[in-house]
Parts: C-alpha cells; sequence; structure tokens
C-alpha cells in the first residue's frame, strides 16, 4: 500500500508538471503573437493638417491642427466609432485609413514606443483637377464621370523617423465621413544618395494605384525633374497610356519600362554619375485628376588627388627655407581643407597650417583644382623627417607626404660624422693623386731634357 500511495503521489507530480508546461508555452505562444502583431501591425500616424487658409495676408502663425490616421490594411479591421480622441486631439481630425498594399504600415514609420525619434507627417486638402502638363493631358477622358471626384480628398507627405523614406499619399472618403482608401502612393527609399563620379545611379520611386479606383483603369504618366540653387530642367517624361518616352532632357537617365509596367517601380537610372548631377530630384506620378510626388537629393561626391612638388626634396641646410607646394585636383564638391604636417624623426606630429592657398580652378569634367604653398623654415626642425599635405573633404581624407634631410645641424649623428670623415678621406685621396701625377711629369720632363 505505501508503495502504491508513493507511485500516485509521483504521477500527480508528474501531472502537474506538465501542466505547467504546457501553460508556459500557451503564455510564451501568446506573449510572441502579441509581440509580432505590434512589430508588424500599421501604426497610428501622427500628422499636422495644413488648414486652407482664406485670403491673403502674411499675419498669423502656421494654420494647422493635430491630427490622427489609424492605418490599417482591411477595411473591417477599424470602425471610426471604436476610437476615442485624445484630449488634446479634435475629434474631426481622426481619419481611419485603408491601405490594402500596407505602403503606409512600413516598420520606419512605426518607431518603438517612448522613442524619441518619431516620423514627419502632413495632411493638406486636396482638390483634383485634370492635370495641364501635356504629357498627363490624354489621362483625363472626356466620358469619364466627375461623380467619384465629389468627395473629401487628402494628399499626405511622410518622412520616416529615420529619414530614409518619404511617401506620398491621396486617399479619399466620402463626402462627410472619416474612413479613407489610399488611392495612389509614391515612395522613395533613396532620400539621400551619395555616388562616386563615374558611378551609376539608381534614384528610387515607385508607386502604387488601388485597382479598384476608376482612375487607375486609364493609365499613368511619370515625370523626373531636376533642381538646383533656383535652376530647374526636365530630366525625363514618360507616357505610360501610350507607352512612350516623350521627353530625354539628360543623356544616360532612363528607366527601366519592364519593372514600371509590372511593379510600378518608376526609378529614375543615370548611367554614369557627373559632377552636374549633383542636387535634388523630383519623381512625379500622374493618374487622371491626381498627381503625387517625393524628391530627393543626389550628391556626387569624390575626394581630391594630391600631389607634392619639388619631390623628392633637394638636400637643404639647417636653417634654410624650403619651398613646397601641394596640388589638389579632381575633386567635389567645393569644400576641401587643404593643410601641412610635420612628422619628426620622434614619431611627434606638428601642425604646420594651410600656407598660401590659391583660388579653386574648375576643370573640363566640372571637378575642381586647389593648390597650397608652403614656406618651411627648417631652423625649428629636426635632422629629418617627413613633410605630409593633408586633404579633408566630403569624399574623405586624403594626404601625401615626402621625407626631408638637413645637413648641417649642431649635434650631426655617427653615420653624419662617419660620412664627413669618409668624405674627407676621399677628397684627400684625390689631392694626393693629382700631387703625385704632376710631381712625376715634371721629374720625367727634367730627365728628358
Amino acid at each position: 500500500f505505501s508503495l502504491f500511495c508513493n507511485f500516485l503521489s509521483l504521477f500527480q507530480l508528474s501531472l502537474l508538471f506538465h501542466h505547467v508546461i504546457a501553460y508556459i508555452y500557451v503564455f510564451q505562444c501568446i506573449s510572441t503573437f502579441y509581440v509580432i502583431s505590434s512589430a508588424f501591425g500599421c501604426p497610428v500616424l501622427e500628422c499636422w493638417f495644413m488648414k486652407e487658409k482664406v485670403g491673403g495676408g502674411l499675419s498669423g502663425g502656421p494654420n494647422q491642427d493635430k491630427s490622427l490616421l489609424y492605418v490599417h490594411k482591411h477595411a473591417d479591421s477599424h470602425r471610426a466609432e471604436s476610437h476615442d480622441a485624445p484630449l488634446e486631439v479634435n475629434p474631426d481630425r481622426l481619419y481611419f485609413v485603408t491601405d490594402p498594399a500596407a505602403t503606409l504600415c512600413h516598420r520606419s514609420l512605426n518607431p518603438r514606443r517612448g522613442s524619441s525619434n518619431k516620423p514627419m507627417c502632413e495632411i493638406n486638402p486636396l482638390h483634383p483637377q485634370p492635370s495641364t502638363l501635356e504629357l498627363a493631358v490624354p489621362l483625363t477622358e472626356p466620358a469619364l464621370s466627375p461623380i467619384y471626384l465629389h468627395a473629401d480628398w487628402l494628399s499626405t507627405a511622410l518622412q520616416s523617423f529615420d529619414k530614409t523614406m518619404s511617401i506620398s499619399a491621396i486617399t479619399r472618403a466620402p463626402t462627410g465621413t472619416k474612413e479613407h482608401d489610399v488611392i495612389l502612393t509614391l515612395t522613395t527609399k533613396t532620400v539621400l544618395v551619395q555616388s562616386r563620379l563615374g558611378a551609376p545611379v539608381l534614384l528610387d520611386c515607385s508607386f502604387w494605384a488601388n485597382p479598384s479606383s476608376p482612375l487607375t483603369g486609364t493609365g499613368f504618366a511619370v515625370e523626373w525633374r531636376y533642381q538646383f540653387r533656383g535652376d530647374g530642367r526636365l530630366v525625363l517624361a514618360y507616357d505610360g497610356k501610350s507607352d512612350r518616352l516623350s521627353h530625354t532632357g539628360e543623356e544616360g537617365a532612363t528607366l527601366d519600362f519592364e519593372a514600371l509596367h509590372g511593379r510600378g517601380n518608376a526609378s529614375l537610372i543615370l548611367q554614369e554619375a557627373k559632377v552636374h548631377h549633383s542636387g535634388i530630384y523630383i519623381c512625379s506620378v500622374y493618374l487622371p485628376y491626381l498627381q503625387a510626388q517625393v524628391a530627393m537629393e543626389l550628391q556626387v561626391v569624390e575626394p581630391p588627388s594630391l600631389s607634392i612638388h619639388p619631390s623628392p626634396l633637394p638636400l637643404t641646410a639647417q636653417g634654410q627655407t624650403i619651398n613646397i607646394q601641394c596640388e589638389a585636383s579632381g575633386f567635389a564638391p567645393l569644400s576641401l581643407d587643404l593643410h601641412w604636417e610635420f612628422k619628426g624623426a620622434d614619431g611627434k606630429t606638428k601642425v604646420l597650417g594651410s600656407g598660401s592657398l590659391s583660388s579653386h580652378r574648375q576643370l573640363w569634367d566640372g571637378t575642381y583644382t586647389q593648390s597650397s604653398r608652403l614656406e618651411l623654415d627648417t631652423a625649428d626642425l629636426g635632422r629629418a623627417g617627413e613633410v605630409a599635405c593633408v586633404g579633408v573633404h566630403p569624399g574623405g581624407t586624403r594626404r601625401v607626404s615626402v621625407e626631408i634631410n638637413l645637413i648641417g645641424f649642431s649635434s650631426p649623428s655617427i653615420e653624419d660624422s662617419m660620412a664627413m670623415v669618409g668624405v674627407a678621406l676621399v677628397l684627400y685621396g684625390l689631392i694626393k693623386l693629382v700631387s703625385w701625377s704632376f710631381s712625376g711629369s715634371e721629374k720625367w720632363r727634367f730627365l728628358c731634357g
């Protein structure tokens, strides 16, 4: 009986242990599901709603209201009446957005809770209009009923909290409601691009058009424009309705047309980066009555090539002044810090300043050149060392150096002393040889005479 009781107790403990393990497993599954849902769910976006000004004038501050966008992939995932507005947000500025493509659900728009880095978001009222751009005029069909356009339209511009992605979204809601459907999104993941001179460049731009909208069935158009310091030009224009590249204003600029029609990939390809490509690029996509655009910056950066003249430096006596010149060429952009350094035989480095700088000169390929001349006083330098020209540039730091050797130093080394003794012995031998030769010739003349 005692053995039976012990066996029963062990069985009960084993059963209890298995129940505990099962509860822990279920708890872990629920926790994991919650974490995944939190990480991959659509965010609630804090935005500023920019109200339209009535009348003109410069008086008054920014006319804007704080607003919230509740984003979901499916329309039945949220209901307007299920959300209570925070105290600081006007209930009229709560919007419930259905985004089937989940563009607005990207993780870079959903920072961790408590993070100070938040995405930037701005909402503007939109009034759809036929485009006057020659490229997009054929998209608007006279037979298209404008009833669909009679609704509440919003244009939302977003930038991710890490500043690596920008999105432009156009949404539509039936008049008087707050439940919006995304009609068009335009995205770039190359907000800032740096490229070396001569390298191929890809400026990312992709769009998604809601297939349930009647505006997406009549084609699209893509336009790329360039801006830099007030100067602007058309880079490329493509009519997607007739599959025609209507304008190419930049040599070597093209699109991947298969990816454009297949995936909405309107990225601009520059086959070879040049200095004049640096600037702001604007990608615009047109649908009938609608336009979305995103901007990105391209920086073509090429570090300088440095050279020192003369090289090698001539042997110089202690206390003399040496004139050295450093040439920096083939760099872009313009900003460059040229300076000189001296590294002695003891390993210590001394900054010698920037020397006498020349003005910048622009070369045929758009890159720049600049030189620095240094008058180096050797009085305070050691017996030997290294003079370096250093160029600090956005494309990287470059340096070139040349050795310097001085003679006549007050405390010559053993090597210098031995060298001087050797020179003295050689000179003495030459003098004796000349003397013997002269004496021998005089004696021979005397005997012959």
